[in-house]
């Protein structure tokens, strides 16, 4: 059977992940250093856990309605009332949803994608980009519009305006971005709010890394300051009546450090998330139920001591590599995307494969972005760790 033959376009137009790649290529070393991989490095705490393994003895092992446990969309719609002042009546008790729990933010992209592109829309992407970006266009035939960020990596309603046409159907922001860390502003998060409604555009809101904002990238400007108890991530959510504009898209596995454990959710429109609820039940069915009673403990988890942490080890980076490479300040995740300088005559791939004969893993620049020009390194990973890879990228990037 000529198997190559009845596999459609869409997959064979579409690579396997670089950042895999990174690790496979590294499988062979001994203990390297791994800075490739966006992987908290903390445990996940004791009463996420347990309230997991409760439920699992619960024997709460079942389908859950698809769009998640009635409980967990209660957290959430609480949750979400107080840090952007949406009302989510129905949600919060338990009738029609505004909210959709999704295996992982990519089951919540994947969803999105399928609830509003048709073969030959548009999409806007920034470059450099989440690996999976792209993918959303191949695998609903439409067409992904490469917006350039470099070389700050904002995602600038200047920039978009210049990407959209009569065809584009969505504009996707990611702050606190992959792969660059960067935080968008206030102001920025407003005029690309204000863009995409006069465009009569869906503006996805990708915030996956919301908690791992760095205190200067902080504001407390937001649809109901008086409610805020604590500086938030700025976010085009927190102006009035975005919920008609914006689609968020939130999780857990990155801020409560259990990535396996695939969970996610969006909020926004109600005509597109009953969409998304639909087409999940005939694609992932629902979220792994005994993990969404983790999921409500986990809202209750005060991770402002790995937060600081995470500072601190941003903080190492720079001052390590501003020196030597032009580095975007990382305002927020847990990267950072230097510029490989020209003077060494490399791309990307040249400078990670220089890397892994010194025992170090990054991923190249041509994983996120259509040009080969940076390296994204996370430093989500032990302080000693840390240590060691950033004295051996000093040395690469000053040529010795």
């Amino acid at each position: 059977m000529n198997i190559e033959h009845l596999l459609s376009k869409r997959t064979l137009a579409m690579s396997g992940s670089g950042i895999r790649r990174a690790f496979e290529l590294g499988a062979k070393l001994k203990d390297p250093i791994n800075l490739s991989i966006g992987q908290p490095d903390f445990p996940v705490a004791r009463s996420v856990k347990d309230a997991a393994i409760h439920a699992i003895n619960a024997d709460r092992n079942g389908y859950s309605l698809s769009r998640g446990i009635p409980e967990l969309q209660a957290r959430l719609a609480e949750k979400l009332n107080t840090d952007f002042g949406w009302s989510f009546a129905n949600s919060a008790s338990g009738g029609e949803s505004d909210i959709i729990v999704t295996p992982g933010t990519s089951g919540a992209l994947v969803l999105a994608a399928m609830a509003t592109l048709n073969p030959g829309d548009e999409i806007v992407i920034p470059d450099p980009f989440f690996v999976l970006y792209p993918a959303m266009a191949s695998l609903t035939d439409a067409k992904p519009v490469y917006c350039d960020t470099y070389p700050d990596c904002k995602m600038t309603a200047e920039r978009v305006e210049q990407c959209i046409t009569p065809r584009t159907k969505m504009v996707v922001v990611n702050s606190p971005g992959n792969p660059g860390g960067v935080v968008n502003t206030v102001d920025e998060c407003r005029d690309l709010l204000d863009l995409c409604r006069r465009k009569n555009v869906l503006l996805l809101s990708d915030e996956i890394y919301d908690e791992f904002t760095y205190t200067e990238s902080r504001t407390q400007k937001a649809a109901k300051p008086e409610k805020d108890s604590a500086m938030k991530c700025p976010s085009p959510a927190r102006f009035p009546g975005a919920e008609e504009n914006v689609l968020l898209v939130r999780g857990f596995g990155k801020t409560y450090g259990n990535t396996g454990w695939r969970l996610g959710y969006a909020a926004g429109p109600k005509k597109l998330i009953e969409q998304m609820i639909k087409l999940q039940q005939f694609s992932f069915v629902c979220a792994p139920t005994p993990l969404q009673f983790g999921a409500i403990a986990a809202l209750d988890v005060d991770a402002t001591i790995q937060m600081q942490e995470y500072q601190k080890r941003r903080d190492m980076v720079v001052k390590a590599l501003a020196p030597v490479t032009g580095l975007t300040a990382p305002g927020g995740a847990f990267y950072a995307f230097p510029k490989i300088p020209e003077k060494l005559g490399m791309n990307g791939l040249q400078f990670l494969e220089a890397a892994i004969e010194r025992n170090l893993i990054l991923v190249n620049g041509g994983t996120f972005s259509l040009r080969d020009t940076h390296f994204r390194l996370s430093y989500a990973v032990p302080e000693y760790k840390l240590e060691a890879g950033l004295a051996v990228l000093v040395d690469l990037l000053a040529g010795k």
